[in-house]
């Protein structure tokens, strides 16, 4: 997985659909998108996943299933996101034998769990939340800016700020070295989710041209 790449799109309940929110992704050229249903039957996630793989298909955007390996392997997607309390990244990787290189990320929460991870077989960690998000039920604690670049700057592996980022915030986000960074409803709660990915990747791309100008 490459350590730069900007925005990681998280599709959950997308006002403009699957598979619109995923055509808009993969024409802006987003790097890593995952389908996440929460609650949803394995047998929909997989309808759905196949129609979202057949849109990234021989395109640059790699499409990541959350918690589900199964599902994953089903749907030939490129890669599975897992939680703290899913199962382990050990026996995922037993159950997702392929000569096809796949991702395998990790949610972690605070600077244990970040630290742990750093020993699995993993190609990157998801930090947060960064910010207060009710798109979990029982929400973890926030983490904030400054602890969350703490562990960046302490992690071997690619990470991606995750929690409460908009456009309002990412600014702050990329200006405390952050350079990956998830977002969940601000572009999922939006009718046109391909100009709030353009603005993203526009706020994204002005950073990173400002800190190698200086």
């Amino acid at each position: 997985m490459k350590n730069n790449f900007g925005l990681y799109l998280v599709i959950t309940n997308p006002v403009a659909g699957y598979e619109d929110c995923t055509k808009a992704a993969v024409e802006n050229r987003v790097l890593y998108i995952q389908l996440r249903m929460k609650n949803a039957m394995r047998e929909e996630v997989v309808q759905v996943g196949k129609k979202l793989r057949a849109i990234t298909d021989e395109s640059e955007t790699k499409l990541i299933i959350n918690d589900d390996v199964i599902a994953a392997r089903m749907i030939d997607a490129d890669g599975v996101h897992l939680g703290q309390t899913d199962i382990n990244i050990i026996e995922a990787r037993k159950l997702w034998i392929t000569n096809k290189p796949k991702i395998f990320g990790l949610s972690t929460h605070n600077e244990t769990q970040a630290q742990a991870a750093q020993d699995l077989p993993l190609d990157y960690i998801g930090i947060g939340p960064v910010f207060t998000t009710p798109t979990k039920q029982i929400p973890d604690p926030v983490v904030g800016i400054n602890r969350v670049a703490a562990i960046i700057k302490q992690s071997k592996l690619p990470c991606v700020a995750i929690g409460g980022i908009d456009a309002q915030r990412l600014p702050k986000i990329l200006s405390a070295d952050v350079n990956n960074f998830a977002v969940v409803r601000y572009v999922c709660a939006s009718n046109e989710p391909s100009l709030r990915i353009k603005e993203l990747m526009n706020i994204w791309q002005y950073s990173q041209h400002t800190k190698n100008a200086s």
